[in-house]
């Protein structure tokens, strides 16, 4: 399909036009104690049209590329973007639609066209049964997916960027139970990248999943995690969702400006904090980084066209810029990143994460432990909850360690802690290095309205806070 024909086709008045489209696939696969439970499989392809009039953008979709569907679309966008401008509270212009013309693919190796269900179902298969080591491991459930999307985008403007980008993941989840209760490990699902087939090593994948059936029936016999204010160490996939909750959503300036109050909350953060808020010791350094390569939110530019760029969100513990498209940031008059994103062809773009990243420090591991006297190492999110303005948490972690002494010791079960945003950030007192960084991400971030699912990176290196309530399960 010959976008830009299209595009000169439309002929209608306006300041500017977009024509973004979006093609995407998916496949996944699960087992549950060596049973098949099904493969699903879903295709999406359409067009969305972005329309300027009047210092006001609108929007049309469809699935059709017939021209006068898209011409039809393109009418009512114009009609909206006139209507609102009679109501409106700022006005842009093409400033915040830049010209941009370039090219991005994921570094995936291989991709749907080398998917071979009969290889997938044994490889899950014969991770189910690296989990049957006992018979109070209830449940073994191994599940797959391999994402494919394709995006073209044009506009009046000369913008022309092409984007190519394949995700893959698969997580395992062991659960033990006896009369002593239940406990469940999991292993893959913070670890979704740019990545196709070749990052399925079947023998590392074997012993991760013996590895979590162990520590699953380990915990069973673990007492519950003490109660008490203690060091706190956190593993990087735990650190992943405490940076999406109290660092990526509390500084997305559509929050800020109130538009995603009534959905997904506000934030503690204001406008006059930019520049001046110190967020956290100054230990802490923040990007936003979509040239990661391979990382899971890594691209060439967002879905309007702004030229992805790696930028500090937050540097030596000082708020400096928030997570805003460029209309959020004509709003506010504060600096953004290239963040206006949309799930699917059918979704006007919003302001979203992408990577956000917690960069490494100086601490080994080992320097760590050995600074703490009494404390507690907890790894992988098991549960969590943040209020309306992303600033009083507490999350539950699946695995926990007493840390005394320098040295850890004994294993707790149900392992909890509890903070507010700015005053957590601000108790980290030691910094993981590079041997202790690891890159992940989520695929199921959930805002707007109507909602849009997108996938976010976050990568991390181990960080130790001080003095941090903690607390069991039953607390």
């Amino acid at each position: 399909m010959n976008l830009k024909k299209l595009l000169d086709l439309i002929n209608i008045e306006a300041d500017f036009i977009s024509l973004r489209e979006i093609k995407s696939q998916t496949i996944s696969m699960s087992v549950r104690n060596e049973v098949f439970e099904g493969l699903g499989s879903s295709l999406d392809h359409g067009l969305m049209v972005e329309v300027m009039v009047n210092g006001q953008i609108a929007y049309g979709a469809t699935n059709s590329f017939d021209l006068s569907e898209i011409k039809k679309v393109a009418i009512i966008a114009r009609d909206s973007a006139i209507l609102a401008s009679r109501y409106c509270l700022t006005k842009f212009n093409q400033s915040v639609r830049p010209q941009t013309v370039g090219e991005y693919s994921s570094p995936a190796k291989s991709g749907l066209d080398q998917f071979n269900p009969k290889d997938m179902t044994d490889l899950l298969m014969s991770l189910s049964s690296a989990m049957k080591i006992h018979d109070h491991l209830i449940s073994r459930s191994c599940a797959f997916s391999i994402a494919e999307t394709e995006s073209h985008l044009v506009a009046t403007n000369g913008s022309d960027i092409r984007q190519k980008i394949i995700r893959s993941s698969i997580g395992l989840s062991a659960t033990a139970s006896c009369e002593k209760g239940s406990q469940r490990r999991t292993f893959g699902d913070a670890l979704s990248a740019q990545s196709g087939f070749e990052s399925f090593d079947r023998q590392k994948l074997s012993k991760e999943a013996q590895r979590i059936a162990n520590e699953a029936l380990q915990l069973l016999d673990a007492e519950d995690c003490p109660t008490e204010a203690m060091d706190l160490l956190l593993a990087p996939d735990q650190m992943f969702l405490q940076i999406h909750e109290s660092i990526g959503h509390p500084l997305e300036l559509d929050r800020i400006l109130g538009d995603e109050r009534n959905y997904a909350g506000w934030s503690f953060v204001k406008p006059a904090d930019f520049g001046s808020l110190r967020y956290g010791s100054e230990l802490m350094n923040v990007t936003f980084d979509p040239t990661v390569l391979g990382q899971n939110a890594s691209y060439f530019a967002d879905d309007i066209g702004s030229l992805a760029t790696r930028e500090y969100l937050i540097r030596n513990g000082i708020l400096e810029r928030g997570l805003g498209s460029l209309e959020s940031q004509k709003r506010l008059n504060l600096p953004g990143v290239s963040s206006q994103r949309a799930t699917s062809w059918n979704r006007a773009p919003i302001d979203r994460m992408a990577n956000v990243n917690l960069e490494p420090g100086h601490s080994s591991f080992e320097d760590m432990l050995a600074s703490i006297e009494r404390g507690v190492y907890m790894k992988t999110t098991r549960s969590w909850s943040i209020d309306d303005y992303r600033n009083k948490f507490q999350f539950g972690c699946e695995w926990g360690q007493l840390i005394e002494n320098g040295k850890l010791t004994k294993l707790v079960k149900n392992p909890n802690y509890r903070g507010i945003t700015a005053p957590f950030w601000n108790q980290l007192k030691m910094l993981g290095d590079k041997s202790t960084y690891e890159i992940g991400g989520l695929t199921n971030c959930g805002k707007g309205e109507p909602n849009q699912v997108i996938f976010v990176g976050h990568a991390s290196p181990a960080c130790l806070f001080s003095h941090i309530e903690v607390f069991g399960g039953g607390k």
